[in-house]
């Protein structure tokens, strides 16, 4: 019921253009996490010469696995949700997207790249860093303004079809107005903030709304894995219409709140962050309990439907876990990156997922299956452990954002606790590279059986 088919025109090839994009920002991520893993894990950073890489690391470790990889994977649904005909618009915005990534990807390693941890955009304040990160944000906004020009009819709206339809559609409404937050905060920013502060309150009102469009994603990636995993919800198309449609009116708060409060107050920050944690709870928790109830239903027969229940579950546990924690935030602790570390990674597993499900779709069919239903394990599994120690340091005391000899690990309590996080990154790490290995490997088969064909 909760599905849509990969239609056999340009849009295919678009969709698959994305998702080469998704696979270039996982694989730059992955190498800048063990770069992250090693520099903060006790004893092994000691020995490590470039420990002021740091941060320059986790910036583009941030911006690649969280807004890349999300903000690419729209452009996969999108593109398959689109009218037919070939629209020259969503292709310059993959090439500008693409060419801004690949910018982002080396600009560590130029000299005199100085980083500011800002939230939810993280920056490098270099010239190259910037002209990377304009480029993708240019190509990001046609994609938008593609996405809602050319959008698809919702069809009958009492269908699945339909319901997943109006997600996607909610998705990009959403994202647009994230763009004009951003656009809201640059107009409003007074002249003397600089530094770490400009970039803070600059993203600050986007990026908070800009997590409704990662969570209307994931609601469709819910949507579709339960149908592909063959569960039967306590929940009608039209039940979760009304779920998506609270999701999109949280996001047209927003302008109230910069019309009441100018971005320097008190109220306009603390107004976001309470948007942002009653009303993705609002939004994710119906569907999540009728999802458990699914799963506690049924327990998946085929390769095929088993792969789409441990997506589902992993990201749901993961999404859960980061939303408790964030109602245990207090301080600037290693709490605050265990919180997001949760949510984001459950909407990166319910991505994954549906990679899985469209890759024999697009012509690309798994090897690994086996690896492909276990991968989610691994990756959620790790990611759980990195919590678990980062919740354990934080309630130490342990700062976030930095590293080295600056977490003043004094105690065995924090020496425990970043050990485990450490232990929990690298196993993570070790599922994102099974990711890569099961998609890269279904994407050369293709290649080789061509080969073949020509002998």
């Amino acid at each position: 019921m909760y599905t849509l088919a990969v239609p056999d025109d340009s849009r295919r090839l678009l969709a698959l253009g994305w998702l080469l994009l998704c696979v270039l920002a996982l694989f730059g991520a992955g190498v800048f996490s063990l770069l992250l893993v090693v520099s903060r894990t006790p004893y092994i950073q000691d020995v490590i010469p470039w420990i002021d890489f740091f941060h320059s690391a986790l910036v583009v470790h941030v911006d690649l696995s969280v807004l890349v990889w999300s903000l690419a994977f729209g452009g996969i649904l999108w593109s398959l949700n689109q009218r037919p005909g070939t629209s020259w618009l969503a292709w310059v915005a993959l090439v500008l997207a693409s060419a801004g990534t690949a910018i982002i990807i080396v600009s560590p390693f130029v000299r005199d790249a100085q980083p500011l941890m800002s939230n939810y955009i993280p920056v490098l304040q270099h010239p190259v860093f910037f002209t990377g990160l304009l480029t993708f944000a240019l190509g990001f906004s046609l994609l938008v303004i593609n996405s809602m020009v050319f959008m698809a009819p919702v069809g009958p709206w009492m269908e699945g079809q339909g319901a997943l339809r109006f997600g996607l559609n909610t998705a990009a409404v959403a994202a647009a107005v994230a763009l004009g937050c951003f656009a809201w905060s640059w107009l409003q920013m007074p002249d003397y903030l600089l530094g770490e502060s400009y970039f803070e309150l600059l993203f600050w009102g986007g990026g908070h709304v800009m997590q409704f469009t990662y969570t209307l994603l994931m609601l469709v990636a819910w949507l579709w894995l339960s149908h592909s995993a063959g569960l039967s919800l306590p929940l009608t198309p039209r039940v979760v219409l009304v779920i998506l449609f609270v999701g999109l009116t949280c996001v047209f708060v927003s302008p109230l709140i910069y019309l009441s409060y100018p971005i320097t107050t008190l109220e306009h920050v603390e107004l976001f962050t309470w948007l942002m944690r009653w009303g993705g709870s609002l939004a994710t928790l119906p569907l999540a309990l009728a999802l458990i109830v699914g799963l506690l239903r049924y327990g998946g027969r085929s390769d095929e439907e088993l792969l789409a229940r441990s997506c589902l579950q992993s990201s749901l546990f993961l999404f859960g876990i980061g939303g408790m924690i964030g109602f245990l935030i207090s301080g600037s602790t290693v709490t605050i990156p265990a919180h997001y570390h949760g949510s984001i990674v459950g909407v990166t597993l319910a991505l994954m997922g549906v990679c899985y499900l469209l890759l024999p779709q697009l012509g690309f069919p798994l090897r690994n299956m086996r690896m492909a239903i276990w991968q989610p394990v691994v990756y959620g599994g790790g990611q759980l452990l990195h919590v678990a120690g980062l919740v354990w340091s934080g309630g130490y005391g342990v700062q976030r954002k930095v590293a080295g000899a600056e977490q003043n690990l004094d105690s065995i309590e924090r020496v425990a606790g970043m050990g485990l996080m450490g232990l929990g990154g690298l196993i993570s790490a070790i599922g994102g590279l099974l990711f890569l290995i099961v998609v890269l490997r279904a994407l050369a088969r293709v290649h080789q059986r061509t080969n073949d064909a020509e002998r």
